[in-house]
């Protein structure tokens, strides 16, 4: 038996990188899965990868940044399956800035995307679960950045330690209602998004993953299928009765200096 066997689980922003790396782990857990983003093609590859692998998935185009839309990801679900048990908010944005050079069009495109997005998310299926009196849980995707973070991440940095906040009140407010809600805080990671964010803000050539490979303590970068397996876990039941927790998924030792 798998450890999501029957769940119907909801990736946000799902269609690539992490999100779409726990779409694939849930699948093989024997989960139904629904995935939301932006992008048509690449969502709709991945569902029909899914498909193709014997696992049931549905893609729903969202822009996560509209609150409607994400709130309506979970109802288009809930419409296709009969429910949502488990949720995991992946998208991210992560387009740079100071404090000095933020403008408040990018920072608030950070806290719709890292912020808004989780939240409205969030309200929707646990409201699907405390209307069927059923439980439920929740991964919330974070970063080890938002403990503090390079100057360059301004924004990503204060919307994303907001989900922190917002991952451990939630979590409380909603134990007795058996509904679980963690959270990961993802180090440096190799996915098509970190690919494009080096390109676009840093000049990274083609050997970017390498070099940086090379600067890390255990020689590799945070592999996707690794925090696919992990979500799994907090998903399941295996993580026992585990809420309100944010797990420091990262190679480096916060708080300790050589």
């Amino acid at each position: 038996m798998g450890l999501l066997d029957d769940k119907v689980v909801l990736v946000g922003g799902g269609s690539q990188g992490v999100g779409a790396a726990v779409a694939r782990a849930a699948v093989r857990a024997g989960a139904v899965v629904a995935v939301s983003g932006r992008r048509t093609g690449p969502g709709e590859a991945l569902v029909a990868e899914l498909t193709e692998a014997g696992g049931k998935a549905l893609f729903v185009r969202a822009d996560l940044a509209d609150p409607e839309q994400a709130k309506g990801s979970v109802a288009r679900t809930v419409e296709e399956f009969g429910r949502i048990d488990c949720l995991v908010n992946s998208a991210g944005l992560t387009s740079r800035g100071t404090l000095l050079d933020t403008t408040p069009e990018l920072f608030d495109a950070h806290v719709a995307i890292n912020l808004k997005a989780p939240f409205f998310t969030m309200q929707a299926a646990v409201a699907d679960m405390v209307a069927r009196e059923a439980p439920g849980t929740i991964v919330n995707i974070i970063t080890s950045s938002a403990h503090g973070g390079q100057p360059f991440l301004a924004p990503y940095v204060a919307a994303k330690a907001g989900l922190i906040g917002l991952t451990r009140n939630a979590a409380h407010a909603h134990r007795w209602d058996r509904i679980r809600i963690n959270g990961l805080n993802i180090g440096w990671t190799a996915t098509e998004g970190e690919d494009a964010t080096q390109r676009a803000f840093h000049a990274a050539g083609d050997d970017w993953r390498d070099r940086a490979a090379a600067r890390l303590p255990m020689g590799t970068l945070g592999q996707p299928d690794e925090i696919a397996d992990c979500v799994v876990f907090l998903l399941s039941d295996r993580s026992g009765v585990v809420t309100g927790s944010v797990i420091d998924w990262d190679q480096n030792v916060l708080g300790a200096l050589d």
